[in-house]
């Protein structure tokens, strides 16, 4: 199968720049995974698409704010952008400009309350920088790092929390899971009394999210690594969920390929805790997913392929295609798909 198979022609103007001034009331495209049929609803009418004993996965993690402005102790700007932590104060990032830092480069944030000293240059041009600070860390980021929004959105964000689910908890990832920017407290609340079950697990989302799939054929491509961890309870619930006939719904591309990685081949789970580099495409046999609220993704994706696999590429297209023309809001603070 190959790249240019899930290619769709996406005007620029539909590209969501801003989130909208109330979460739910984005628009949801409902896709019926077997038949291709559409219909155009409001997120809020979610609930009416849910049944009593059903499930709802959704992924806590919250966004650091990673996106470090600063000067080089040489003078001159510079930009570091937190990947991963690698402990002992030290991160792997993404710099520039990355021809001015180079190891024994010196970096100051702030008035200085931050400062990070270039280690070492690795493989993909990224840099191990060990930064150095009083009290704890992600404070310090909080008062100085800014959010990094993906590079198809130009505006400056208002509001940081509008790039966080209201139910983000675990701070580590460097994207949001943005098919739960939808939910409200109200919302959530209403899908709970309603008798379907709410559980979470984590995923913290890389920057790779946004690299594109280079490989002519899809199946020579390789997924960036994620850490994603799954509870306890979580675990008991979808077990509990599937035994009883209910039906396992995924938030979001991330709550998918956590579950996935850690199901047994009988789709059951327990608490598990891991990398995963998990690549779903057509072909691909889901062992826990019955459905999927996901956002509208990039032509050529492998978020694409992802929804490709659970309701066919032809389906998938079709619905692009009507979003397209039905002026639908595309990628992070743009509208929402339910895949049933």
């Amino acid at each position: 199968m190959k790249t240019h198979d899930f290619y769709f022609d996406l005007p620029p103007e539909l590209i969501a720049q801003t989130p909208l001034e109330r979460r739910d009331q984005s628009r949801l495209l409902k896709l019926d995974r077997q038949s291709g049929a559409i219909a155009h609803h409001r997120f809020y009418e979610l609930p009416q698409f849910l049944r009593p004993g059903d499930c709802l996965v959704l992924n806590d993690s919250r966004v650091l704010p990673a996106r470090l402005l600063g000067r080089r102790e040489t003078g001159g700007a510079c930009e570091v952008l937190l990947l991963i932590d690698q402990g002992e104060k030290t991160w792997e990032c993404l710099v520039r400009p990355g021809r001015k830092l180079k190891p024994g480069a010196k970096v100051i944030f702030g008035n200085g309350e931050l400062t990070g000293e270039v280690t070492e240059e690795i493989e993909g041009g990224n840099r191990l920088v060990r930064f150095q600070y009083e009290g704890i860390f992600l404070e310090v980021l909080e008062r100085l790092g800014k959010m990094p929004l993906p590079p198809y959105i130009k505006e400056e964000l208002q509001d940081a929390e509008r790039y966080q689910t209201v139910y983000s908890k675990v701070t580590g990832s460097a994207a949001a899971p943005t098919a739960g920017l939808h939910f409200t407290p109200e919302l959530l609340e209403q899908v709970r009394a309603m008798g379907v079950k709410v559980c979470f697990v984590t995923l913290h989302v890389g920057l790779g999210t946004f690299r594109p799939v280079k490989a002519e054929d899809i199946q020579e491509h390789e997924m960036h690594a994620e850490y994603c961890m799954i509870s306890r309870e979580t675990a008991e619930t979808i077990n509990e969920t599937k035994r009883n006939g209910g039906r396992v719904l995924c938030v979001g591309t991330t709550s998918c390929r956590t579950v996935e990685s850690f199901a047994a081949e009988d789709g059951t789970m327990k608490e598990s805790a891991g990398w995963t580099n998990i690549f779903i495409y057509p072909g691909y046999r889901f062992k826990v997913l019955d459905g999927l609220v996901t956002n509208f993704h990039l032509p050529e994706s492998t978020l694409i392929m992802l929804v490709s696999a659970l309701a066919g590429r032809e389906h998938v297209l079709s619905a692009y295609q009507e979003a397209v023309g039905e002026r639908y809001r595309f990628f992070s603070f743009g509208d929402a798909m339910l895949i049933l």
